[in-house]
């Protein structure tokens, strides 16, 4: 066992039940290190405070799996999660019919560095911290036990893993290997094309789900951008709220190629749609100089800012884009736009937009604060765990 010493002081956010400890609290360290294996932790006069799991290399030194010292790490206490985060989910299921959602957010569902989305009969995991990883057969287990009857997916091939000392890998844990695509259902039938094994993430956006669906109420008669559109689950909804018409812009032509699908599997007008291949920057730039308007843009451009030190760099391209995409609003026209850049605070955010608003000499309204879905809990202790945030802003002038 690993027994881990913090220094004076630093045990005050794990007092407050806050997850991590970084490199910088740690005193010292006894005992066998092992990548991911178990650790007490204790404070500065050896009082115990947590059992975690430590990974020598990141700087995120430990993440505790539990407060509870009779608490083990083995499958029953896997079991108790799972369970607890299927229980949770239970009503948001049946309410809105979905057969996709997110299982497991990792820290705010206390299972740090998992992952877990469920597509019909398919599980499709991320793992990736240490800890999960040293403990990842009696995980399987666990989650075996609790949903027999579904296939596991692995798509730990995220570069994040490699701060954790862990190499990229994906492929089948258990039961059949996905197709090359499914159809999951949201929001009361709504249909969509998922790739599981190829796809973003675990496949798909869960998280912005409730957000594709306030999309409709914005639609109606509108011409509508959809930046980033990946396979066009905006545009579903616009097209639902009566859009005239629907300008899908990704820089993949297999995510364009599903996009069209997914309007056809819906049986929602093809001809309203165009699917256009584009770097959306570029597509952007050229259509304010040719001077075409839009009643509603969506934005929803990748993660800008993986670490602080590209924190500044993902500023002036939110800004930049934003900026853009103001300058192409038809008066009284709206902007839904987001950053999942867990490093990019709200406040932040919003004065960004704010200041995009400036430069393209336009006023603008917030009328709605958008986040992730209810199945991407925030732990209170983990504020971490709230990483998306939107804004549907007006034009008023």
């Amino acid at each position: 066992m690993i027994n881990v010493y913090l220094a004076s002081g630093r045990e005050k956010s794990l007092l407050r039940r806050h997850p991590w400890i970084f490199s910088q609290a740690v005193k010292k360290v006894e005992g066998e290190i092992v990548s991911g294996g178990d650790c007490e932790i204790f404070d500065n006069k050896g009082q115990w405070l947590a059992r975690g799991a430590y990974s020598p290399t990141s700087t995120i030194r430990a993440r505790v799996w539990t407060f509870d010292r009779d608490e083990k790490i083995d499958v029953s206490f896997f079991e108790k999660r799972i369970k607890t985060a299927k229980e949770q989910r239970r009503t948001l299921i049946a309410e809105k019919e979905l057969s996709a959602y997110r299982l497991i957010a990792a820290e705010s569902d206390l299972l740090p560095g998992v992952i877990a989305d469920v597509y019909n009969d398919y599980i499709v995991l991320e793992l990736l911290s240490a800890g999960i990883e040293y403990h990842k057969e009696d995980f399987f287990t666990a989650l075996k036990n609790i949903f027999p009857d579904c296939s596991i997916y692995e798509r730990s091939d995220v570069a994040v893993r490699k701060k954790e000392g862990l190499k990229e890998r994906r492929g089948v844990i258990h039961g059949d290997e996905p197709p090359e695509t499914i159809i999951m259902t949201e929001n009361n039938g709504v249909k969509m094309l998922v790739d599981l094994k190829n796809g973003h993430k675990t496949g798909y956006y869960l998280d912005q789900r409730d957000n594709r669906a306030i999309t409709a109420k914005y639609s109606n008669g509108a011409k509508v951008l959809n930046c980033f559109c990946y396979t066009g689950g905006f545009a579903l909804y616009a097209l639902k709220g009566n859009a005239r018409e629907v300008y899908n812009v990704d820089v993949s032509q297999a995510a364009l190629d599903i996009a069209k699908q997914n309007v056809e599997i819906n049986a929602l007008d093809v001809n309203k749609t165009h699917f256009v291949k584009a770097d959306v920057f570029a597509y952007l730039r050229e259509k304010v100089q040719s001077g075409e308007k839009f009643d509603l843009i969506i934005l929803d451009p990748p993660k800008f800012a993986e670490n602080k030190s590209q924190l500044a760099g993902a500023c002036r391209g939110y800004k930049d884009i934003n900026r853009l995409a103001m300058s192409l609003l038809s008066p009284g026209g709206t902007l839904m736009t987001f950053s999942c850049s867990g490093l990019m605070t709200p406040d932040l955010f919003q004065k960004i937009v704010a200041d995009a608003a400036l430069d393209a000499g336009r006023t603008g309204q917030i009328v709605q604060y958008l986040q992730q879905a209810a199945d991407h809990p925030v732990g209170l202790a983990y504020p971490e765990g709230f990483y998306l945030k939107g804004l549907v802003v007006k034009m008023v002038d």
